[in-house]
């Protein structure tokens, strides 16, 4: 029996509605980077849910490609970038921020956020200027990589914090459908372009084949960034490729729905772990899960489903990350929740 994969929400490829899209058009002539009408319409649609006439979307292939691309525009060569330590440019990216010569400032924190506190603590470490790197731009994950998200005034007061300190805030928004549809959220796609400097929205793991729309809102980080683009090879060709999918995402707030739907069966789950005792390596509302098992249990779910072993806790008791994802069918968690319930 082939196993079920809880490992991440990228593991399918893409909404029926998108792959209906680029069947229906894929034998109509377009022009190529980003001249295409596909992109022209999926950058309205986009605009429309910002509220900003003046936010600028470039879009790309994938995650990592948009922060390398994003903060090496942004920086000088003397400066640095803030994040949390579990972030994923700290964490995940084979030191392609470092590579392009940018020193990565990490935070420890406990719930993969960052607050004005943490990012004032690593400005109090570099004052012996020149000597040090200067800390320019603060990275957050919205939702985190611990599946964490931001609420509105936590936002705003980073937001505020950088403003105040000369610094720019850059929101990595691979899982931002997650963080906008948890139940009791208040940030919206307008807040996103109000209180942020760049963030980019995630179409990989929420729905889409491939794909990532960078929206850049301060005006004086706008210029020549397609030449950032065109340099780090992120400007296709078929551009149409990566326009005809965010206009599907957007069009009648799918990105919306299959974020919101991501999260409702994560969700479920939780409720279940929670009713058998079981405590969480952090607390989400969104579509990641990190609840601390028993090994021998681990090890029994291992045999019908795939999913990360995220940290060990003690000789006895692990924590493990659950993600459901768009295309997760409620059959499949009724399944998991069956078996739980049956070897505990």
């Amino acid at each position: 029996m082939k196993k079920y994969r809880f490992q991440d929400d990228y593991s399918e490829g893409c909404h029926p509605r998108i792959l209906e899209l680029l069947s229906q058009t894929n034998l109509m002539q377009q022009d190529g980077y980003g001249a295409d009408e596909y992109s022209f319409k999926a950058k309205q649609l986009i605009h429309r849910q910002l509220d900003s006439s003046t936010s600028k979307i470039y879009f790309v292939s994938g995650g990592t490609q948009a922060n390398l691309i994003v903060i090496s525009a942004l920086l000088r060569p003397h400066e640095s970038v803030i994040s949390a330590f579990s972030g994923h440019i700290s964490t995940n990216e084979a030191g392609a921020i470092e590579a392009q010569g940018h020193k990565v400032n990490t935070i420890l924190t406990h719930d993969g956020k960052i607050t004005p506190k943490g990012v004032l603590n690593v400005l109090n470490q570099h004052s012996h200027v020149p000597h040090v790197v200067k800390p320019k731009l603060v990275y957050i994950s919205n939702a985190t990589e611990l599946g964490t998200h931001y609420q509105k005034g936590e936002l705003v007061a980073l937001y505020e914090f950088c403003q105040s300190n000369d610094l720019y805030l850059f929101v990595d928004g691979a899982r931002l459908g997650n963080a906008l549809m948890v139940k009791d959220a208040d940030l919206t796609l307008g807040d996103m372009a109000r209180y942020t400097d760049v963030f980019y929205m995630g179409g990989t793991k929420n729905g889409a084949l491939l794909g990532e729309a960078i929206v850049i809102n301060n005006p004086k980080l706008q210029d020549d960034f397609g030449f950032y683009l065109k340099q780090k090879g992120a400007m296709m060709s078929k551009s149409r490729v990566l326009g005809i999918q965010f206009m599907g995402l957007f069009q009648d707030d799918l990105y919306f729905q299959l974020a919101q739907h991501a999260n409702q069966l994560a969700q479920r789950l939780k409720v279940v772990f929670e009713d058998k005792g079981f405590e969480f390596l952090v607390q989400t509302k969104t579509n990641q899960l990190f609840p601390i098992l028993p090994n021998n249990l681990i090890n029994r779910l291992k045999e019908q489903y795939e999913f990360h072993v995220w940290k060990k806790i003690d000789d006895n008791y692990s924590a493990i990350r659950l993600v459901t994802s768009w295309a997760t069918e409620e059959l499949v968690v009724d399944e998991f929740i069956a078996r739980l319930k049956k070897y505990t």
